[in-house]
């Protein structure tokens, strides 16, 4: 059956969308960028980064385009002094939560997190780091998992449930004392249920997840590829339907 067409307006053009589309999937389907974090196509939206905000005529709330549905008549801003305020200071706040040192950092220079913030010119946090002591797990043979770069993102644990079906990661604790977990709180290396595809690595936008081996500068994700595998087999599922 196919989705009932609706009329928008992002930015003030008029575009046509289909029911069931978050904003951020109208928006990308007409060429618009809106930036994000944690969303990855073909992985299900949880609005964990709050970048992806967006003003919507009628409300003075700004909404995450990843989890808001699109509606009839819906007149959207993708752009403005006030969204670049308010995404200049989630990307902040992510920097100074942990210990983002990039000099000394796997992914430097291929890094999602280094290229927001250089995108909104920031140059210096207004805010005073928390420097949390975090541990590093080595435990896996393949794999490190570096808590200091985390942003909490859940994309590691979306793509190990989704994709991967092996539900290995889950984030433990609230507020600051989050951390991503791997089978209860154990080493990763002892994780039975972990089967070494690295998928939840090439999802990581940062150097939180990464393959051993690989020097400062050098460790280059295939987020890409995570896509087009959740994309294939999302589309399998809706087939066998």
């Amino acid at each position: 059956m196919p989705t009932k067409t609706i009329s928008i307006r992002i930015d003030g053009e008029l575009v046509t969308a289909h029911e069931g589309q978050s904003i951020l999937e109208a928006a990308q389907a007409t060429g618009k960028q809106i930036p994000t974090l944690c969303y990855l196509k073909g992985l299900s939206a949880v609005g964990a980064c709050r970048v992806c905000m967006v003003e919507l005529a009628g409300t003075d709330r700004l909404l995450p385009s990843c989890t808001t549905p699109v509606q009839e008549g819906m007149s959207i801003k993708t752009t403005s002094a006030k969204l670049t305020l308010y995404r200049r200071m989630a990307v902040e706040m992510l920097l100074v939560e942990r210990n983002h040192i990039c000099s000394a950092c796997v992914s430097n220079s291929h890094c999602e997190l280094q290229a927001m913030a250089q995108s909104l010119g920031i140059t210096h946090v207004r805010y005073p780091y928390n420097n949390p002591r975090l541990p590093v797990d080595m435990t896996h043979p393949r794999f490190v998992l570096d808590h200091n770069r985390c942003i909490l993102c859940t994309r590691c644990v979306r793509v190990c449930a989704e994709v991967e079906g092996a539900n290995v990661w889950e984030v433990a604790s609230r507020g600051i004392y989050s951390r991503i977990v791997s089978d209860l709180k154990d080493d990763w290396g002892k994780a039975t249920n972990c089967t070494g595809c690295g998928k939840c690595v090439q999802a990581c936008p940062t150097g939180a997840l990464a393959e051993k081996g690989f020097a400062v500068h050098e460790m280059v994700k295939e987020s890409e590829a995570v896509t087009r595998l959740a994309v294939k087999r999302a589309t399998q599922e809706n087939h066998s339907q």
